[in-house]
């Protein structure tokens, strides 16, 4: 039996179709709140079957801090892909967040030790990798350093992989994968989907920075990999490009017809901007569409290697983040309709 954490999520709903079509049976763990309408949505971008493949899920209500209900919902279990966690960049979430990712996975792991579960794959982020000086490649042997540029979610996640590696010397086979920013399409309101919301409607600032892309269904893809392999107590980065934020925008921007981004923001521009979404965010309670956190990020320069996961699968392909883009696009339009 197959346990999943998170899949109503990006990540989470790909794998679960992935897993789905190849006639894999799979329990779910949700929060009695959750929509699953997501996943069905995902489902019918790739296939015609949709109420037959829903049909292998088995859908369990189970809260990630009470530990006791997770060793019930372990029961038969043998692997477990955990891919729940919260992202936000807004410090009234920060502790929830914590919450979340911290304490649910460290519940998650103290009762997959206790069951003795055959493999745990925990996703992380990009964010808990070392970065290195004058745009050098990072792998998965630079260490993340404590520094006040660190978002709060890069705490959360990398205080969450300290979990596993402390379950890992406990006797837990286990992998971590650490994704740059995905790509892909669903709940478009959410998490870097939304990113196809907001350049839809066109955005006209832009800055120098650059990062790691990766199309979800190759995060999906080699997650399963991993999991069938003799693979344990590794981590790797999945990434397929690294792309600066104006060409990944642009890209979106040509797919939808829009006017690509014409204005460069610096950092005094984009510290005007943050402030002034605060401020909105105080007299209106609306969600901001800039924080100080990914206004900073934003000019990072980041260049993340694959030479880890390419050395194990040597013959997979990554899809070009253009191509990933331009696919992704297709759905948003098709949703649009």
């Amino acid at each position: 039996m197959i346990l999943i954490t998170g899949g109503t999520g990006l990540v989470g709903s790909h794998l679960l179709y992935d897993l789905c079509k190849s006639d894999k049976y799979v329990r779910v763990i949700k929060r009695s709140s959750s929509n699953i309408s997501n996943v069905k949505k995902v489902f019918s971008y790739y296939s015609s079957n949709v109420d037959e493949l829903l049909k292998n899920i088995e859908w369990v209500d189970a809260d990630l801090s009470d530990v006791y209900s997770l060793m019930q919902v372990m029961n038969d279990v043998t692997e477990i892909y955990h891919c729940a966690a919260m992202v936000s960049f807004e410090p009234k979430h920060e502790e929830e967040m914590m919450k979340v990712n911290i304490e649910g996975t460290a519940n998650m792991v103290n009762a997959a030790v206790e069951k003795k579960i055959r493999k745990f794959l925990h996703v992380s982020s990009i964010t808990t990798i070392g970065r290195n000086r004058n745009d050098e490649l990072c792998g998965e042997d630079l260490f993340w350093k404590a520094s006040p540029d660190n978002s709060s979610y890069s705490i959360s996640k990398y205080a969450a992989e300290r979990e596993v590696w402390r379950a890992s010397e406990e006797g837990l086979n286990m992998v971590i994968v650490n994704p740059s920013v995905i790509i892909g399409g669903g709940n478009w309101q959410q998490s870097s989907s939304n990113m196809f919301s907001k350049a839809y409607k066109g955005i006209k600032f832009y800055t120098d920075g650059v990062n790691g892309f990766v199309d979800v269904r190759d995060v999906s893809a080699l997650m399963i990999k991993l999991m069938k392999s003799e693979i344990n107590n590794q981590r790797y980065i999945l990434n397929s490009e690294n792309v600066a934020f104006k060409t990944y925008f642009d890209c979106m921007h040509q797919s939808f017809g829009k006017p690509k981004s014409s204005i460069k923001a610096g950092k005094i521009l984009s510290s005007f901007a943050w402030r002034e979404e605060k401020l909105r965010h105080f007299l209106t309670g609306t969600a901001p569409l800039i924080t100080k956190e990914t206004a900073c990020s934003a000019h990072k320069r980041s260049f993340f290697s694959n030479d880890k996961i390419r050395k194990i699968f040597p013959d997979y392909q990554f899809i070009l983040v253009e191509q990933s883009i331009k696919d992704t696009c297709e759905l948003f339009l098709k949703d649009k309709k």
